[in-house]
C-alpha cells in the first residue's frame, strides 16, 4: 500500500472530488491522481478500514468517508458530510461496483444477486447524481460514471454485470442531457485493466502473450484510466458531454476468428 504515497501538488486548486469505490484498484488510481492535480479528494467505500488506510498514505489532501451507494440513505448522509467539510463539491466519479463480472449459469442465477449489482452498479450511480447535482451545478461540475467495454461485449455467465454497465452508460447520456449545461457528464469504459496492487504487479507479472493480445501492446493499468477521467474533469473538457470514452489498449477493435 506504501506504493500509493503521493507527491502533493504545490498548490490546490480549491476543487474539491467525491470518487466512490475508492480504496483499491482504479477508484484508488484516479483518487491518487487527482490529488498531484491539486484536488481534495474525498474517497467513498464500504470498506472502512481500508479505506482510512490508504487516505492516512495520499496524505492531507484525502478524506475517507464509509459508503454503501446502494443506500440512499449513506449516500445522503456521505454528501452532506462532504458538504459540511469543504462546503463545496466540483466532481463525482461513479467507479464503485460488484467488480466481478461472473455470476453463476442464468438458470441458477438467484434475484438476490442481480439485485445487488444492479443495486450498486446502476442504483448507486443515480442515487449519488441525485443528491450530488445540487452542489455540483453551483460550480458547473462534472460527473464521470466507470462503465466497461462489457456494457457492448460478453463472456459467458456475466448478465448482471453486462445489465448493470450497459444501464450505467445509458444513464450516463440521460444525465448528461437532464443536468446540462451547468453539469457535464461523461463515461469511461475501461478494459483489460490490472487493478492489482503496484507491489503486487511487480511480484506477479502478466504474461508477454496477455499483453500481446492488445492492439496498444501491454494490459491496461489504473493510471491509464485515472488519466482520462482527470482529463475529463478538467476545464479542458468543458465541450465535452454525454460521451463514452474507451480506454482499453484497441482491443474492442480487434476482430478474432478462431482458426
Amino acid at each position: 500500500m506504501s506504493d500509493w504515497v503521493v507527491e502533493a501538488a504545490s498548490s490546490s486548486n480549491g476543487r474539491v472530488a467525491l470518487v466512490t469505490g475508492a480504496a483499491r484498484g482504479i477508484g484508488l488510481g484516479i483518487a491518487a491522481w487527482l490529488i498531484t492535480e491539486g484536488w481534495q479528494v474525498v474517497l467513498a467505500d464500504i470498506d472502512r478500514p481500508r479505506g482510512l488506510r490508504v487516505t492516512e498514505v495520499l496524505g492531507e489532501n484525502a478524506l475517507f468517508v464509509g459508503m454503501d451507494v446502494a443506500s440512499e440513505e449513506q449516500v445522503s448522509a456521505g454528501v452532506a458530510e462532504v458538504i459540511g467539510r469543504f462546503g463545496r463539491l466540483d466532481a463525482l466519479v461513479c467507479n464503485a461496483a460488484v467488480a466481478d463480472p461472473r455470476n453463476s449459469t442464468l438458470e441458477s442465477l438467484s434475484l438476490a444477486h442481480w439485485n445487488r449489482v444492479l443495486a450498486v452498479n446502476l442504483n448507486g450511480p443515480m442515487l449519488l447524481a441525485k443528491h450530488c447535482a445540487p452542489y455540483l451545478r453551483a460550480h458547473c461540475g462534472s460527473i464521470v460514471n466507470l462503465t466497461s467495454t462489457r456494457a457492448r461485449q460478453s463472456e459467458p455467465d456475466t448478465e448482471a454485470y453486462a445489465a448493470s454497465k450497459g444501464g450505467l452508460l445509458a444513464l450516463t447520456h440521460a444525465l448528461a442531457i437532464s443536468l446540462g449545461p451547468e453539469i457535464r457528464v461523461n463515461a469511461v469504459s475501461p478494459g483489460w485493466i490490472d487493478v492489482r496492487d503496484p507491489s503486487v504487479r511487480r511480484a506477479e507479472p502478466l504474461s508477454d502473450a496477455d499483453h500481446a493480445q492488445h492492439p496498444a501492446g501491454r494490459v491496461g493499468n489504473v493510471e491509464d484510466v485515472a488519466a482520462m477521467v482527470a482529463w475529463l474533469l478538467s476545464r479542458n473538457a468543458g465541450f465535452i458531454t454525454g460521451q463514452e470514452f474507451v480506454v482499453d489498449g484497441g482491443m474492442t477493435r480487434k476482430m478474432v476468428y478462431v482458426e
